[in-house]
């Protein structure tokens, strides 16, 4: 099942049911993603039921699948992209045995195309492609065998990041604010039976292919996860509930073999740098620049559409 969400001016935009090969679409019989999340036991058979398509995905515009969640917890279970940011921030290795994860903002999605506005380009512009999953209700304690179940959705999404700011908010150890605006996510949300052998032991097995200013950037794989997305969901459920319709990010996509797959942030090519040469020289984003997300099957096919965006001054 295939599921995006259309721009319609409110809060929560309009669901809409993608046919199998993503040509065209059908109003879902809910109003919104968040409403169906809530509700999934009831609605997802509903949804899964719809068979006509009579609307052309080319010329729709697509917001967020999740324009607002509850929660947006983000891992970083990549350890290569870990290793090469302990060296681009002069950080010592830990030493601790589970998952990295942030709780960052969820009131706002952004859509795959639309621009993104931000403060000033010395704040260190970057951008972060990775894959993250929605759940329903997931109890306290859910072990990570069980968090299989709770995974309803799959989504691919940028994190942005001003990197200029991360190192200060990082030493309060109070977490992040300045440095992580709104993500943006690209417009399929796509059941994992959908993925088919692109989703394997709770991960996406697929090649995340990114773009920058046109030119080939990196296309890392999702399968090299340390962490599943069932274990990071069963870290962040150790002392809490999670709502209904809470996004689990997998971190930067990032493999061991980079110098032949590349990259999935401009950060990470710094570091590259740094251990090359002694010093960056890929500089972050300037306005007008442009990125451009898409994962891709075997077959070519991009199971989540693409994010293609640029960034511009908030004025």
């Amino acid at each position: 099942m295939i599921l995006a969400t259309l721009q319609d001016g409110t809060p929560d935009g309009r669901l809409v049911v993608i046919s199998p090969d993503r040509t065209h679409y059908a109003l879902a019989p809910v109003q919104s993603l968040r409403e169906a999340m809530e509700n999934w036991a009831v609605v997802a058979q509903a949804l899964g039921a719809v068979s006509s398509f009579p609307e052309p995905v080319s010329g729709a515009r697509f917001a967020a699948p999740l324009l607002r969640a509850w929660q947006w917890l983000d891992g970083s279970a990549f350890p290569t992209h870990g290793q090469l940011m302990e060296v681009a921030f002069g950080h010592d290795p830990l030493d601790d045995d589970f998952p990295l994860m942030y709780q960052g903002m969820s009131h706002q999605f952004l859509g795959p195309d639309e621009d993104v506005r931000l403060p000033a380009e010395e704040h260190g512009i970057d951008f972060e492609g990775e894959y993250a999953v929605i759940t329903d209700h997931v109890p306290m304690g859910t072990s990570a065998a069980d968090a299989l179940s709770h995974i309803k959705l799959v989504v691919q999404l940028n994190d942005w990041s001003l990197r200029a700011i991360a190192p200060r908010e990082m030493k309060t150890g109070f977490g992040w604010v300045h440095a992580k605006p709104a993500c943006s996510v690209a417009p399929f949300a796509v059941t994992p039976e959908a993925l088919g052998a692109g989703w394997r032991d709770g991960r996406v097995a697929l090649d995340l292919h990114i773009t920058f200013n046109e030119r080939p950037f990196g296309h890392a794989n999702g399968a090299a996860m340390a962490y599943g997305f069932h274990e990071l969901i069963a870290h962040a459920a150790f002392s809490r509930d999670l709502a209904a319709g809470t996004i689990i990010g997998s971190g930067t996509v990032s493999n061991p073999d980079y110098a032949e797959v590349g990259s999935s942030c401009i950060s990470e090519v710094r570091a590259i740098e740094m251990i090359a040469t002694g010093k960056p020289q890929t500089s972050f984003m300037r306005f007008g620049d442009r990125v451009r997300m898409e994962a891709r099957a075997p077959d070519g096919s991009a199971p989540f559409g693409a994010i293609d965006q640029k960034v511009a001054p908030c004025r």
